[in-house]
């Protein structure tokens, strides 16, 4: 049984990631400040509420613990807020990771899975996207995201830190039971925003471009089920303790969908209509983000399992669930 600290343990993966870690036998730690994660989340192990950039704070979470390994969630992610506030970004995102890193290395701990972003590629029409894609991020979450890749090298240079580097796109769902779900302030993301205006709990949601060079002139995104993301940081977490060097996956399921496409197979899932506006498109985003990699099913034997569909069943079963209503069949 291993002690493994979780950044960003109360926020919407890394609450996930505790639940899987206690059920595969490990202890979960969740180390978070709550500026964007929820302490109802935190039900799988013990909670230190700190900052990442308090070195203090972290050396004695580290000394308390002795933790084996960490997996490192905290971070900024959101897209407009990155174009409009890039220091905000490398602020938190980049220092958080250096702090976190230096701790780490004091306490003698050096296994880390670093929870990277698609964003780092930019924008690359036409291009299928693996580990070798060349990386030209278009905002400062996906550059804060890359900086921090680069940091991770020159340690396991310097220290011996080993890391498993996952850039994955865009995840949605929640897990089977309905206990955890993706519930950010303010929502940006586009299967929980479709849900609320579903639910009516927004009057609609606003499809940010309709003039991409696509099908139906929305953008394209491959998505990844929450809980098949948690798989493949557990098995991250076997590769390093197995002894085995660095390593960076892509995951994602090779299958992109248009913003226009979610809201039809949403419209399949519930029953409901999406009310939805057209506006003008979003500083920052890329036409067509989608995984060409296999490395993840060849080296890591990981493979997506989850369906569109069964992401937006789960995540509206937790929505219901959340708001005191059968959960749909």
């Amino acid at each position: 049984m291993s002690v493994i600290f979780v950044t960003g343990g109360a926020g919407y993966i890394g609450a996930h990631m505790c639940k899987l870690l206690a059920q595969a036998g490990h202890i979960p730690v969740t180390l978070d400040n709550l500026s964007t994660g929820r302490a109802a989340a935190v039900r799988f192990g013990p909670f230190e509420q700190l900052d990442l950039t308090d070195a203090g704070a972290l050396s004695d979470a580290f000394a308390r613990h002795k933790p084996e390994a960490v997996l490192h969630f905290a971070a900024f992610s959101q897209v407009g807020e990155a174009m409009a506030e890039p220091g905000k970004y490398w602020r938190n995102n980049v220092l958080g990771a250096l702090t976190l890193i230096e701790a780490m290395l004091g306490a003698g701990c050096k296994q880390l899975v670093f929870s990277s972003t698609c964003a780092i590629y930019g924008e690359q029409d036409g291009v299928t996207l693996d580990e070798q894609s060349a990386q030209a991020p278009l905002n400062a979450y996906g550059a804060s995201k890359r900086a921090i890749e680069d940091m991770l090298r020159d340690f396991a240079a310097s220290h011996g830190l080993r890391s498993v580097v996952f850039r994955y796109f865009n995840v949605a769902g929640a897990d089977p039971e309905a206990e955890i779900g993706e519930a950010h302030d303010p929502e940006t993301h586009l299967v929980p925003v479709v849900l609320q205006a579903v639910a009516g709990l927004r009057p609609e949601m606003q499809i940010h471009g309709t003039d991409y060079d696509t099908p139906d002139g929305t953008c394209i995104r491959d998505y990844v089920h929450v809980m098949d993301l948690a798989r493949a940081h557990l098995l991250g977490l076997d590769w390093l303790q197995a002894g085995r060097e660095s390593r960076v996956f892509n995951l994602g399921t090779g299958q992109g969908y248009s913003v226009g496409e979610v809201l039809a197979r949403a419209e399949a899932v519930t029953g409901v209509p999406v009310p939805a506006r057209f506006g003008p498109r979003r500083a920052g985003d890329a036409t067509r983000l989608v995984s060409g990699s296999t490395r993840a099913r060849t080296e890591l034997g990981w493979e997506a399992q989850a369906t569109l569909d069964d992401m937006i069943r789960d995540a509206w079963r937790w929505h219901l669930r959340l708001h005191g209503n059968a959960p749909p069949r």
